[in-house]
């Protein structure tokens, strides 16, 4: 399966004003991915999320929202989002959950990673409520699970529903495997996921938590605007920080989550080796998730199972990070797309 990342659900989360808004407008041509993708045999699914914090308010012309107002390392300030803002982004998922799976799409993705707005609300740093949205575990969550059973509720068993969801955010102050391994038993209860993956890092504040290897850090200041290149010279070594690359870097964290729960589960971060893959899966992950490998080698996947190969190419530059503004892809292989 083939997940299909990011789809905003509300106007004002996308990432920017070229990340597709889930609306009439556009299921024309979710509907004809869908189906290309069904004629290679497989299945695919429709990550849908709100940015939240990591929104660019000046590129969706559009205020971003976060759990309370906070400004990004890059100056982007979110405003506290209102109960209505609740009410009316709650219902968005409902819609665009129908809506994609009326498009073809086989599973849905709720996006409770990377800071988004709902993961912004289960971290401490980032949520300072004080009202029922706020404060303890269970308050912290309230949302994440209220958009979870919303979505269970508009595709019923049309679709599978999963949540990606942060193990860490990777940020003093930020969530912590206690606390996010509490969030996991509170969404098994609720039963309306049909499995979790398990990812980490902060696209506010540490993205390089997420992806490990090398920092593309020059390489994504060439895609900042002239104004901001300067302060990003300064900040970008915090922003970025170097971490060594290991294979399954996440494997530690997720036993956690292995040991804790008894719905399925899906591992990714780092994953290259076939070996890696076998032994997920001996250990009792039910999937895993790849993505750098494939972008260096889309028919990995073909190749292992026809016992072509055992690793991929990919050698973690994460130097396609920054293509995400130009038509991602790996640099060591394709050229720009026309």
């Amino acid at each position: 399966m083939t997940t299909v990342a990011y789809l905003a659900v509300s106007p004002e989360g996308r990432t920017d004003r070229h990340c597709v808004f889930v609306h009439d407008d556009v299921l024309p041509g979710l509907r004809r991915l869908t189906e290309a993708v069904h004629d290679t045999g497989a299945a695919v699914a429709a990550q849908l999320g709100h940015a939240g914090p990591v929104a660019n308010p000046r590129s969706n012309r559009a205020p971003a929202l976060a759990p309370s107002r906070h400004i990004s390392p890059l100056g982007t300030v979110s405003r506290e989002i209102t109960e209505a803002d609740i009410a009316r982004v709650t219902a968005d998922y409902g819609r665009a959950a129908r809506a994609v799976v009326d498009a073809g799409f086989d599973s849905i993705e709720v996006h409770l990673g990377h800071n988004y707005l709902l993961s912004a609300f289960l971290s401490p740093k980032l949520n300072r409520r004080r009202d029922r949205w706020g404060g303890s575990v269970e308050n912290r969550a309230r949302f994440a699970r209220q958009v979870v059973r919303t979505v269970r509720e508009a595709v019923g068993d049309r679709a599978a529903v999963t949540a990606k969801l942060n193990m860490a955010d990777g940020v003093p102050g930020g969530l912590w495997l206690d606390d996010s391994v509490e969030v996991a038993r509170l969404l098994q209860a609720d039963g309306a996921l049909d499995a979790l993956t398990l990812t980490g890092g902060s696209s506010l504040a540490n993205p390089m938590y997420l992806f490990r290897g090398e920092a593309p850090r020059a390489e994504f200041a060439a895609t900042l605007p002239r104004a901001l290149r300067i302060g990003f010279s300064v900040v970008g070594r915090r922003f970025m920080p170097d971490y060594p690359f290991e294979e399954a870097f996440f494997l530690p964290y997720a036993r956690q989550f292995r040991a804790a729960l008894d719905m399925p589960l899906v591992l990714l971060g780092g994953i290259n080796e076939l070996d890696t893959v076998e032994q997920a899966l001996s250990e009792g992950f039910s999937f895993v998730a790849m993505a750098r490998a494939l972008l260096r080698e889309p028919d990995l996947v073909s190749k292992m199972q026809a016992g072509a190969s055992r690793a991929s190419l990919c050698i973690h530059c994460n130097k396609c990070m920054p293509t995400i503004y130009s038509g991602t892809r790996c640099v060591l292989v394709d050229e720009k797309p026309t």
